[in-house]
């Protein structure tokens, strides 16, 4: 079945760069638009008015049933960063919106050090997944370019473009911290540290330029007290994040009070023995393998992780993919088959109904691939000299 799949797409109309790039592009306007005409953008709202409320001093984080429902949970350096689109009609900004994260992701993904072949498959497997996060306006398409931008930059010996997507990522949404895995194949860390604290800078204060320095600093403790109180709301059965490894645990056992911490701790552990192999760090099949793994633990672990985020998870399962080439295993198969099946395409109409609502959604299921292919990445690392086992990224 996999081999089938591959061969689809090695039709000369599939392997067109442009082709894959105007299809995202059309996707991107038409969910877009498709989300205007119905009147479900409220993601966009929120997005817009962290704008607008930063440049009349108006709490971030509190409630206003009148313009949306929810509550923002981004930092506020995010109102610059949406400005652009917030200043123009409903109906374009969207659009725009939409269009800016399909192509900035394209971008990052076609900045791999892999074969175009390759990075082709790539974009045809999380297509569906960009669509889920399309259709929600989201954020997570960009945090998952600025991810893969933070590795490209570093092997390209751009340290302060790395230490901008970070930064950036980290003051929109925390998850860019997740950037400083890559730091044992920097080559001048001096200045990649100097390029994280100046961006530190720079960011914490270009907000003050349409508001004020008060304003700003009181806004950064409000996001704080805002992510404590999300967090505990995740644990509850009803809602619909804590798609994570915590999540699945909770709900499948009963026990909504089981604390994040063991999880992360066990986490951790087992993500970072891959460094113990240090001899490694050069190899770029590590190097991706590592990519495949920040993408997928940023999500697995996180208890924010909702349905729409697992576009950032599903693209270390692509990476990890087609790393295998002709070493792929059935157990390979197997398991990025069943993340196909249950993280990408569960939310869908193509998935039945019953088994979705039954099963899938109450116990978080759909984060059970990733968990799995996680875990596998971890082994390969572990204990695969990947010279030997992956396709040489040279010779391929």
């Amino acid at each position: 079945m996999v081999e089938k799949i591959k061969n689809i797409f090695k039709v000369s109309f599939f392997q067109n760069p442009k082709n894959i790039a105007i299809i995202w592009i059309i996707i991107s306007a038409v969910s877009a638009i498709k989300q205007f005409a119905r009147g479900s953008y409220n993601n966009y709202l929120i997005f817009k008015n962290v704008f607008w409320h930063t440049l009349e001093k108006q709490s971030l984080y509190a409630e206003y049933p009148n313009l949306y429902f929810d509550h923002n949970h981004y930092g506020p350096i995010f109102s610059l960063f949406i400005a652009p689109f917030a200043i123009l009609p409903d109906a374009i900004g969207i659009v725009l919106w939409n269009c800016f994260n399909a192509f900035l992701l394209i971008w990052a993904v076609f900045k791999l050090p892999l074969k175009t072949q390759k990075i082709n498959l790539i974009l045809w497997i999380c297509l569906n997944e960009f669509i889920t996060s399309n259709l929600g306006l989201q954020f997570n398409p960009i945090m998952t370019a600025l991810i893969i931008l933070t590795y490209v930059f570093i092997i390209e010996k751009k340290e302060l473009s790395a230490a901008f997507c970070i930064i950036l990522g980290i003051f929109i949404k925390l998850y860019g911290i997740v950037g400083l895995a890559f730091f044992f194949f920097i080559k001048n860390k001096p200045k990649f540290i100097a390029g994280l604290i100046l961006w530190s800078l720079v960011l914490f204060i270009l907000p003050m330029l349409i508001s004020s320095p008060q304003f700003i600093c009181h806004s950064y403790i409000e996001w704080f007290e805002r992510l404590v109180v999300k967090n505990s709301e995740n644990a509850s059965f009803n809602s619909r994040q804590d798609i994570s490894v915590m999540g699945m645990f909770r709900r499948i056992s009963g026990h909504a009070e089981w604390s994040n911490l063991p999880f992360l701790g066990i986490g951790i552990v087992l993500f970072g023995l891959p460094y113990l192999r240090w001899s490694m760090f050069k190899d770029r099949n590590f190097q991706l393998l590592l990519l495949a793994s920040v993408l997928i633990f940023t999500v697995i672990f996180s208890s924010g992780s909702e349905s729409p985020t697992y576009i950032i998870a599903f693209f270390g399962v692509a990476i990890w993919f087609v790393l295998k080439g002709k070493t792929m295993t059935k157990t390979d198969c197997f398991l990025f088959v069943l993340a196909m099946l249950l993280t990408s395409f569960s939310p869908t109409d193509l998935f039945p109904k019953f088994v979705r609502e039954k099963y899938i959604n109450p116990y978080a299921l759909k984060a059970l691939p990733c968990v799995l292919v996680w875990l596998k990445i971890v082994y390969e690392m572990l204990v695969i000299n990947t010279n030997n086992h992956h396709i040489s990224l040279e010779n391929d």
